[in-house]
């Protein structure tokens, strides 16, 4: 499920700006080593240039999961940020940040406003003076930005209430994880949680655990058994794992067909997929589509059948 580009900019009724927090902006960014910053498919209020910085009406938290690179405002003089840190722009205030050139990076934004963010500012759960989060490499941040992407694609009624709780997690996790970040040395656990994230985002690619512990700097023996240590599966049978989730997923809400999906998760083809699917959720792919939809099928906890829609 890799990503290169993915932006959505929404809008909020009277009604849903009294919920007390909206979100305005949603997307990922994988910027390669000496592509110009920031790309042009923005809106016109968003674009602005690295060397003269800009400000914008609303919080924005950045995460980076990739690379380094820059980030200056008011009140945070020029410092690098680098995978794993978080930084909160805030409204009305003057910022600039960029990745470098030779690095790149990959970036991850929610822009939101509303009352409820402006009382943390005064009370000071947020501060100007400290805009960066220390939270290192979490599965679990970037699998609240992708639902949050989810939920601004598909716009369905009360999305801007689904977005709220959203954006408020990931706010409460940046903070407390920056604070656990002061006690705690996490080396391993942090390798291991971007371990996970190149999981997650390459789950329709030809990616081997082996070729991840490179990534890491670590010997395969020791990235297996640290990983295994840490979640309870072998690296191998996580990814196995992410696949089929992701392949429930396609069945449940796509109308792709099981040849199609099986190309889309990198199987050889369609009969092996079928194979592996009934092995891990004891349905074919075609059985557990229609049990989801309610069309009919066996249900693999209980096996009792569904009667047939008409």
């Amino acid at each position: 499920m890799k990503i290169e580009k993915n932006s959505r900019y929404l809008i909020a009724s009277e009604h849903d700006l009294q919920w007390g927090l909206t979100v305005c902006s949603i997307g990922f960014q994988d910027i390669t080593p000496n592509e110009k910053y920031p790309p042009q498919d923005h809106p016109k209020p968003y674009l602005f240039s690295p060397s003269r910085g800009r400000m914008l009406d609303e919080y924005q938290l950045i995460y980076i999961t990739r690379g380094q690179g820059k980030f200056c405002s008011v009140n945070q003089r020029s410092t690098v940020v680098k995978e794993g840190t978080m930084f909160l722009l805030f409204p009305g205030e003057w910022h600039t940040y960029y990745p470098l050139e030779k690095t790149g990076w990959s970036e991850y934004f929610i822009g939101c406003k509303g009352y409820t963010m402006d009382q943390r500012l005064e009370k000071g759960f947020l501060l100007k003076s400290k805009p960066t989060f220390q939270v290192g490499m979490d599965e679990e941040l970037v699998r609240l930005y992708h639902k949050a992407m989810d939920v601004a694609h598909e716009q369905r009624p009360g999305f801007q209430q689904v977005l709220s709780g959203i954006a408020n997690m990931l706010i409460g996790l940046a903070y407390s994880k920056d604070k656990g970040m002061n006690f705690l040395d996490k080396q391993v656990q942090q390798q291991i949680d971007k371990a996970r994230i190149i999981m997650l985002e390459h789950v329709s690619k030809r990616i081997t655990p082996e070729m991840i512990a490179d990534q890491l700097g670590m010997s395969y023996s020791c990235f297996r058994k640290t990983f295994k240590e840490y979640t309870g599966f072998a690296p191998i049978q996580y990814m196995q794992e992410l696949k089929l989730q992701y392949a429930k997923e396609l069945l449940w809400t796509t109308q792709h067909t099981i040849k199609e999906i099986a190309f889309m998760l990198n199987f050889d083809n369609a009969e092996y997929f079928s194979v592996f699917f009934k092995k891990k959720q004891h349905q074919t792919p075609l059985e557990y589509r229609n049990f989801s939809r309610g069309i009919g099928g066996t249900s693999p906890a209980n096996g009792e059948v569904k009667p047939t829609s008409t």
